[in-house]
């Protein structure tokens, strides 16, 4: 945990939090906060700065915080996921988060499996978990979007041209010739198929849609392996 995100009701007034639970027995236990300590915090969804210790009480701890400065900027980027492997998820999604990713879009494709969507991975306690300890490592406090798009076709069709607008849109695609890019200059649509690939008829549907087909080269890859590598290759991290 690089921050410690606050929420507004953790506030007792303008500049005290107190907390508890996950975050107060990392203090303790990690941080191995005294009083005066200065800790790094967040408010989710606003600024970041410190907190100095000035209370610890066993199962709370209060803080003076003050917020400072703006989050990270975010990436330019959509990623539309083909919904992976349940425990593959919560890493990618976590990982996604940390790289600065706001926008996410989960894809059924032919090779997805259906038990996939009935996952307790989506709850939205579950999902809000992994989304806050990706903010945490990166010390960031805006939550990422996520959307479920189950009808391949309809979404391919008739939203995907008009979210791609604008952006550069590719889909990582083994079999194609055209390695991925590097450093893009501008917006970008990525679309990332599941572990067995997309098939022949959605590589075509994409390609209607717009999208240009893209390779890492010639390793077969997991999800949780090909979708950073594409990321930290077509982006530039400042």
């Amino acid at each position: 945990m690089n921050l410690i995100l606050l929420e507004n009701g953790d506030f007792i007034d303008s500049r005290r939090a107190r907390l508890t639970g996950r975050r107060y027995s990392h203090a303790c236990e990690v941080l191995s906060v005294t009083h005066g300590k200065l800790l790094q915090v967040g408010l989710l969804g606003g600024k970041t700065g410190s907190g100095t210790v000035f209370a610890v009480d066993k199962g709370s701890l209060e803080l003076d915080v003050r917020l400072e400065f703006a989050p990270p900027e975010p990436l330019p980027i959509t990623v539309i996921l083909a919904m992976p492997r349940p425990k593959v998820f919560k890493r990618v999604l976590q990982g996604l988060t940390a790289m600065g990713v706001k926008n996410i879009i989960l894809l059924n494709t032919w090779r997805v499996d259906k038990s996939y969507w009935q996952s307790s991975v989506l709850d939205p306690a579950e999902i809000r978990e992994q989304l806050i300890l990706g903010l945490e490592q990166a010390r960031d406090t805006i939550l990422t979007t996520l959307q479920f798009q189950k009808r391949f076709k309809p979404f391919v069709e008739d939203t995907l041209p008009e979210l791609a607008a604008g952006t550069r849109a590719l889909v990582a695609h083994p079999l194609c010739s055209q390695p991925c890019p590097a450093n893009i200059q501008q917006p970008v649509t990525l679309v990332v198929g599941p572990e067995g690939g997309l098939t022949g008829y959605e590589i075509a549907k994409l390609t209607e849609a717009g999208l240009s087909s893209i390779h890492l080269g010639n390793r077969p890859m997991r999800v949780e392996t090909a979708v950073p590598a594409l990321i930290g290759r077509l982006m530039s991290f400042t």
